[in-house]
């Protein structure tokens, strides 16, 4: 089962998403008695854009059916023309079959000698990186101050003989130690860590650590096979002398690691190096109808070139997951998926007023979309219609080609963190009501979803996938135009979020575990 629009332009005042849809969709703000030509009905609500309405009379009970999937159910009788939101749909649970792999079909991969290319940074190891950073990261929380005080000393003054280097940053959280020594939490931040020290975005990276952590910095390196070396650099204060002598050192072993980290030459290397975050936050009515459908056209140019791109938010697939599991590689990887969202509902969130339970947030909810069945219908869409290649857990090195899903929650710091230390090197993220979002070491493109917030936060957005909205571009067009931004953002060019110093607090690894 695919979701996608047609490649028509859009124009009239509702948008039609599917034949079968008992809804349509305001394009702009319909009064009461505005009659919807070629819908024949005629308004009875005020109804804003991006919102709903019932193309027809609705009997209490009935599914309501938007890109002919089922979002929640008719909580009353509801007359042809009405408004269509939260207030009058059911959210319960119903059975979807997951059809595992009934749909998958290969993607059929361009010649190699015919693959879109980019301007990549080539380590050692092979791997290609967007960006040329130097990485400060925190075994603990305990450590976070002097991490930040490090990469602050390195001014944009005291880089200005480097221009190869994009700077020198902290990666600090709030946990580390108060937490379980074993198991799924700890080997969670473990992963973390080790993703983000092995990125091919860092030149180089120094850790620190306090010394009586319970994530002791031994442990860290030996669990994740790292070892001291040129490129990866460890201290601990307690053995270090403190707080300032801590300081000192890495700040001097920093500037050792500037001249070699300034060498890099960036050079032609094929699409297939790109692995792509695919982030959504402050989602409204029109995410699935602009942004996210068109950065799945563009996931689906990257898959034909040989990329990757992950999809995560679990949570915000939940509802329309057989989506993804009908198109699966093997019955496995739909298997994959399904026990992953089980473990969402029936152990993890199971009686907690989160998002995977019913309610989308105010933003959400103000923009259009009544419950999490119908954000995730949108925010599935951001991974096209290639097949679903594999799934992995949090931060689990990505490793496999094509469409993959990584587990994480829908918090988009957490869940971008998750994907770069899967080895993401660009992060394309949707937004109807427009989040401010960057992701160091690695560029974030910013799409909007609808022209008015773009011409009110352009300094935050990359590019304005309103325009299909506005019938100046197609959902194709779009997604070409996003996939040629990624090969040039991927190449070096600035992103909005960039170019406003966004990313230095975005590094946020799951805690999933007990604190105490």
């Amino acid at each position: 089962m695919m979701l996608q629009m047609a490649s028509k332009r859009i124009a009239g005042p509702v948008i039609r998403l599917h034949p079968d849809d008992n809804v349509v969709i305001a394009r702009v703000d319909v009064a009461i008695g505005t009659p919807v030509p070629g819908e024949g009905f005629t308004a009875r609500s005020q109804v804003g854009p991006g919102h709903k309405i019932a193309a027809r009379a609705l009997r209490a009970g009935e599914p309501i059916r938007k890109y002919n999937v089922v979002i929640g159910f008719a909580a009353a009788d509801i007359p042809a023309g009405t408004l269509v939101h939260s207030h009058n749909i059911d959210f319960r649970e119903f059975d979807r079959d997951p059809a595992l792999a009934r749909d998958y079909r290969p993607t059929p991969l361009r010649p190699e000698a015919e693959r879109a290319q980019f301007q990549g940074i080539v380590r050692a190891d092979g791997r290609v990186g967007t960006r040329n950073y130097i990485g400060i990261l925190s075994t603990v929380n305990c450590s976070a101050t002097v991490c930040h005080k490090v990469a602050q000393w390195f001014t944009p003054e005291r880089l200005a003989d480097y221009p190869n280097i994009d700077g020198v940053a902290a990666f600090t959280h709030d946990t580390g130690c108060g937490m379980e020594m074993s198991g799924e939490p700890m080997d969670l931040l473990r992963r973390t860590m080790g993703g983000y020290a092995v990125h091919p975005n860092f030149a180089a990276v120094l850790v620190i650590g306090l010394g009586c952590e319970r994530n002791q910095l031994a442990g860290l390196l030996q669990q994740q096979g790292l070892s001291a070396g040129p490129r990866l650099h460890t201290f601990v204060m307690q053995e270090q002398g403190g707080t300032r002598q801590t300081i000192a050192a890495a700040i001097e072993a920093v500037q050792a690691l500037l001249p070699e980290a300034n060498r890099v030459v960036r050079r032609a290397v094929s699409a297939q190096h790109l692995t792509i975050g695919l982030q959504c936050g402050g989602s409204d009515g029109f995410s699935s109808i602009t942004a996210n459908p068109a950065l799945g056209a563009a996931v689906d140019l990257l898959v034909s070139h040989g990329g990757t791109a992950i999809l995560s938010e679990t949570p915000e697939i939940y509802g329309v997951e057989h989506t993804l599991t009908c198109r699966a590689r093997t019955p496995e990887v739909g298997q994959k998926l399904l026990e992953r969202v089980r473990w969402w509902k029936d152990e993890y969130t199971l009686g907690r007023d989160v998002q995977i339970n019913g309610k989308v947030s105010p933003g959400n909810n103000a923009g259009g979309l009544a419950n999490i069945f119908e954000k995730s219908l949108g925010s599935s869409m951001k991974g096209g219609t290639t097949g679903l290649m594999e799934v992995y857990r949090y931060a689990e090195p990505v490793r496999q080609h094509g469409l993959v899903f990584m587990d994480t929650p829908g918090f988009d710091p957490c869940s971008a963190t998750g994907q770069i230390a899967g080895g993401a090197n660009l992060i394309l993220f949707t937004t109807g009501r427009g989040s401010m979002f960057g992701a160091k070491p690695v560029p974030s493109v910013k799409l909007a979803t609808n022209t008015p917030m773009y011409r009110r936060l352009t300094e935050d957005m990359d590019l304005n996938c309103g325009e299909i909205l506005d019938g100046t571009a197609s959902v194709e067009e779009m997604g070409q135009q996003i996939f040629e931004r990624m090969l040039r953002v991927a190449s070096g060019e600035k992103t909005c979020s960039e170019r406003l110093g966004l990313g230095d607090h975005e590094f946020v690894p799951w805690n999933i575990g007990v604190v105490g």
